[in-house]
This record gives C-alpha cells, sequence and structure tokens, in this order.
C-alpha cells in the first residue's frame, strides 16, 4: 500500500515497436536501432524526501535486496550528484508492470526516481545529466527520462523524438522467463540489419524484433502465445520478450480480440502515449 498523504508518481511501462541489431559494439555490447514507446500500463511510487541522507524501499520486492534494488541504486546516484550531504529519500512501489517481459518496469521505476528526487532535492540537472546518470543503471533507462515516443541508437542511449500514430495493443505475458544475455549469444540471432540514416514510421515499415525469432525457437509457451494471438493479427516481441502485443486499429477492436484470448494467459488492452504522465504531474508540485 502507498501511503495517502504523499503524491502517487506513474511509472508507465514501454514497448519496442520495432528492435533491430545492427551489429556489435568495441565493447562487446550489440548496436540496436529501436523504437520506444510509452504505454498506459503503469507501475506507482510515492516517494517523500528525508534529511538525514538515508535511503529507504518501504516495499522490498521478493528476492531482491533491498541495495540491489533499481529505485534504491538510482537514488544513490542521485545523492552523488546533488551536492547535499543531507539528501534522503523513502520510497514505496506498487507494482502492476510484470516484471522480466521486456516492458522495462525496473528501469521505468529508476527514471521516475531520478526525475522525482531531481524535483523533491532541487537539483536542477538538465534532462541530459539525468539520461547520463540513467544509462549507468541500465539501456532502457534514458528513455524514460526523454519521456517520449523515441528512436534510440548504440545501446539505447542515444535518442530522438519520432512521430509515431495513436494505436492500441492486446498485450499478453507467456509464462516463461527470457534469459537476455542467451539470446544475445544465440548463434541465430541476427546482428547485421542495416542502418537507418532516416528513421521515420513510413520508412521502418514493416515494423520487426530481430531477436524475434531465436525466442520463439528456444521457448514454447512464447511460441504458443504468439499463435493465439496471430489469429488475429501480425504480433511482435518487445525487447527480449516474452511479453507480445498485437497493434490494433481501435480499442473496441483491441477488447474483443482480448476477450477472445484464453484465461490463461496474462493479457491487457494497452494504449500508447505520447509522453510521459510524470511530467504534466511535476508541473503541479
Amino acid at each position: 500500500m502507498l501511503p495517502t498523504h504523499l503524491p502517487h508518481y506513474p511509472s508507465p511501462a514501454k514497448l519496442n515497436l520495432d528492435l533491430r541489431i545492427i551489429g556489435k559494439l568495441p565493447n562487446g555490447y550489440h548496436a540496436l536501432e529501436s523504437i520506444f514507446t510509452l504505454i498506459d500500463l503503469h507501475d506507482t511510487l510515492a516517494i517523500a524526501p528525508r534529511h538525514d541522507k538515508q535511503i529507504i524501499l518501504h516495499t522490498p520486492t521478493h528476492g531482491v535486496p533491498p541495495e540491489h534494488d533499481l529505485t534504491v541504486r538510482a537514488a544513490q546516484l542521485l545523492q552523488q550528484h546533488s551536492g547535499s550531504l543531507k539528501n534522503g529519500a523513502d520510497i514505496w512501489l506498487d507494482k502492476k508492470i510484470p516484471m522480466g517481459g521486456g516492458l522495462g518496469g525496473g528501469s521505468s521505476n529508476a527514471a521516475t526516481v531520478l526525475l522525482v528526487l531531481n524535483h523533491l532535492w532541487q537539483c536542477q540537472l538538465t534532462t541530459q545529466q539525468l539520461i547520463n546518470i540513467g544509462a549507468t543503471l541500465g539501456a532502457d533507462v534514458p528513455f524514460f527520462i526523454f519521456g517520449q515516443n523515441a528512436f534510440a541508437r548504440g545501446i539505447g542511449e542515444q535518442l530522438q523524438p519520432i512521430e509515431i500514430p495513436q494505436q492500441y495493443y492486446v498485450l499478453v505475458r507467456p509464462d516463461e522467463h527470457i534469459a537476455t544475455p542467451k539470446i544475445f549469444a544465440h548463434p541465430d540471432l541476427p546482428r547485421n540489419s542495416p542502418s537507418q540514416p532516416n528513421p521515420t514510421w513510413h520508412n521502418l515499415q514493416p515494423l520487426r524484433n530481430d531477436m524475434q525469432a531465436v525466442v520463439l525457437q528456444d521457448y514454447p509457451k512464447v511460441q504458443a502465445a504468439f499463435t493465439e494471438l496471430a489469429q488475429y493479427g501480425k504480433p511482435r516481441m518487445t525487447g527480449s520478450g516474452a511479453c507480445l502485443f498485437l497493434p490494433c486499429e481501435t480499442a473496441e477492436q483491441a477488447q474483443i480480440i482480448y476477450a477472445k484470448l484464453p484465461n490463461h494467459l496474462q493479457k491487457w488492452c494497452v494504449r500508447n502515449v505520447a509522453t510521459h504522465p510524470l511530467f504534466s504531474f511535476l508541473s503541479k508540485y
């Protein structure tokens, strides 16, 4: 439960509407190009400043020591850049985004902590400074700080705005945990997609995910969920999975397909969101 006397800050999930592997970087990481969009499935955080330098997570995730939690690590990194020895925080987190599904929940939580504490502690760091901090926590964190539809390069830290039409999606999460390092090491993974010098929604059609084929090959539950969704259109995987989404033209179409899917699948009807809801939220405080 979140404290009722504190503001509740949204922390949205993301989809990779397109994900291509361009090659490998000198440091061994894969060079990616991807379209990111926010969706209206979100976690919620409550955050209160302290004046004793302590960072306390009151809602630890089962099996994750608080000192390893991305929310705590984000707050500690911002402490180091805040210039004050007294800045601390109490943090509460209400999770709705499933973990390990390619929806970026943990990265989104870290970004929300950085954005909110930058405001509460009056650090006055720029968006780019926060992005630089966030990049040390995870490849998806910069996008959530950027906070709008984006075309990403590198490992996800090079971001530029991109126009995306309003869309609705049926989102499903197969009961499967994908080991991302295993996918990146897979011998059949494509690693030579051509780079897009002028990325637009039109130029990138048809959209795809270069990781999808090897995940479907190795994870039968993801393949089964893909087959269910494929009865109604062309589903795609987000990130390295396991979540899959089916684009729909209308909310009504998404609801109809959602109702037809078997109940053993964890499923949602969602829509994309053009800008991070936290931006207008913080302006009120």
